[in-house]
């Protein structure tokens, strides 16, 4: 992909009223709502609140009284022309899927000022995209997967070269003619959000919806709140969040702020995008239980207070995604995060998201489409060949810090009738794992030596004297005829966090 810089330059901050930071300034003479700079209140992610909204039609089901309020909410929520005409190519293959954009805007212009204080934040007018996420539902409808995209990813924006992911929006809507319509700079805002995504991902963005700050707030307290699980309690004078350890419901206020709070989380914005999605999970199983689905006046509440949070595409049909989705479950519900290399530092010094490859990413989104592979069938290995104890020649090296270990090494394999030859240091005293070190052609005689050492690996090395074994003991190591000390697991790679709706366990 190319560097290219617009004219209007990816490379030097963007004016206060388009920051992505500081939220728009209305265009029609309102006046600029007063902000604390430093409070970070005012930045709110809440891709949430969009499935929250959008799942509130979903999950109500295919009866004449769901029929209705689909057809209710089809008439009232608001559309804007989000879907580009160019720029949103279906580059990966993923046949009939779905594939819907979902989008939090932080504009708290309807709120009162009880609601404000509520809501433990200002008066703003602005548009902030902090956070976005793209959901993909195959054509069964079997299956559905959330794909979390960081606000600081490092990404291409078509005309304007590489910048953060949150500026996309900002940049699409410089571009509204001057005087335009707030619907027109929406419009233009999400367009080249979706042209950035598209050209990401390699996938076709079919339908966008985005929900405001206030919205989500009412979805929360129409359903009861929502259950979640922290591991350790949560307090932070940023988002306002107060929380004790361990299982509890919350709504309102509180629920906005679980979901905004990075300040004091270990991976800041990453444990706050596993927080998201664990509420949107938690939403998910309240939805699907029986004092939602056979409420009727909860649904009804559900469906209004929806329809007014909700901005979506002028083709979405809610009704034709409520039966589309009709078969999916939690467990079927998967999240993600886009698959990342790690944090960096732009030219700007700023803090970004390096993402993998385009290939690589090209084939994550590939993926979600794949069909599961049939499970492979059992074979029971056949034995690796041996010869006697006799036969096998063993140099001893101790390299596990542990003094006199290859003595009494040696001492017990020559009890068990290997012949050892030498008994020594390695050469070094660090080796974590214990290994068998042979000689092209002699696997047998390493293979002999394995039924003494369980676990140790196994290794074809050059200076190896053939006929000879090779054992270098390492801190796992427990004695001759003993199984090795289990080592810990390998980390997870960055950007595989993963879980579906129905996970309950703690969080960060």
């Amino acid at each position: 992909m190319s560097d290219t810089q617009h004219p209007r330059g990816a490379s030097r901050p963007l004016p206060p009223r388009l920051d992505p930071r500081a939220g728009r300034a209305p265009r029609h003479g309102a006046g600029s709502a007063d902000r604390h700079p430093a409070s970070g209140r005012g930045r709110l992610t809440l891709a949430a609140r969009v499935l929250a909204g959008l799942l509130s039609l979903a999950l109500l089901g295919t009866s004449g009284w769901g029929w209705h309020l689909g057809r209710v909410a089809d008439a009232s929520v608001n559309r804007t022309d989000a879907i580009p005409t160019s720029g949103n190519d279906q580059l990966v293959e993923t046949g009939e899927a779905m594939n819907l954009l979902l989008v939090g805007n932080d504009s708290r212009a309807s709120a009162s000022e009880e609601e404000l204080a509520q809501l433990n934040t200002e008066a703003n007018a602005g548009t902030n995209t902090d956070t976005m996420i793209l959901v993909h539902v195959p054509a069964d409808g079997s299956a559905a997967s959330f794909v979390s995209f960081p606000r600081d990813s490092y990404v291409e924006i078509p005309g304007y070269g590489w910048d953060k992911l949150n500026a996309a929006y900002a940049y699409g809507s410089q571009e509204a003619p001057e005087g335009a319509s707030d619907a027109a700079v929406q419009s233009a805002g999400a367009q080249l959000l979706i042209k950035t995504l598209s050209s990401l991902t390699g996938l076709r963005i079919d339908h966008y919806a985005e929900v405001d700050l206030l919205g989500f707030f009412k979805l929360s307290e129409v359903v009861g709140g929502v259950e979640v699980n922290l591991c350790e309690a949560a307090k932070d004078s940023f988002s306002g969040v107060d929380l004790p350890a361990g299982v509890q419901t919350i709504s309102g206020e509180q629920a906005l702020a679980f979901v905004r709070q990075r300040h004091g989380l270990l991976r800041g914005d990453f444990d706050r995008i596993v927080r998201q999605q664990t509420f949107i999970a938690g939403m998910i199983r309240k939805m699907l239980s029986d004092n939602v689905l056979l409420d009727l006046g909860k649904q009804r509440e559900l469906v209004q207070a929806a329809a007014e949070a909700l901005t979506v595409d002028q083709s979405l049909d809610l009704f034709s995604l409520a039966s589309q989705m009709q078969s999916v479950t939690p467990s079927s519900i998967e999240f993600q995060t886009v698959p990342y290399i790690g944090t960096d530092r732009d030219d700007q010094d700023r803090s970004i998201i390096r993402l993998e490859d385009e290939a690589t990413l090209h084939a994550f989104f590939a993926e979600l489409n794949a069909e599961p592979e049939a499970p492979a069938e059992e074979t029971t290995p056949e034995a690796p060949a041996t010869v006697a104890p006799a036969d096998v020649s063993v140099e001893v090296y101790n390299g596990s810090g542990t003094s006199g270990l290859a003595g009494s090494a040696g001492t017990a394999l020559t009890g068990a009738g290997f012949d050892v030859t030498l008994t020594a240091n390695a050469d070094s005293a660090d080796y974590t794992v214990t290994e068998i070190r042979y000689a092209a052609g002699d696997e047998t005689l390493a293979n002999t030596l394995l039924t003494q050492v369980p676990g140790a690996v196994l290794k074809s090395v050059d200076d190896a004297t053939s006929g000879t074994v090779q054992l270098v003991l390492g801190a796992d190591f427990n004695g001759v005829g003993q199984a090795l000390t289990v080592q810990p697991a390998a980390p997870t790679t960055e950007g595989a966090d993963q879980r579906t709706a129905a996970d309950t366990g703690c969080i960060n």
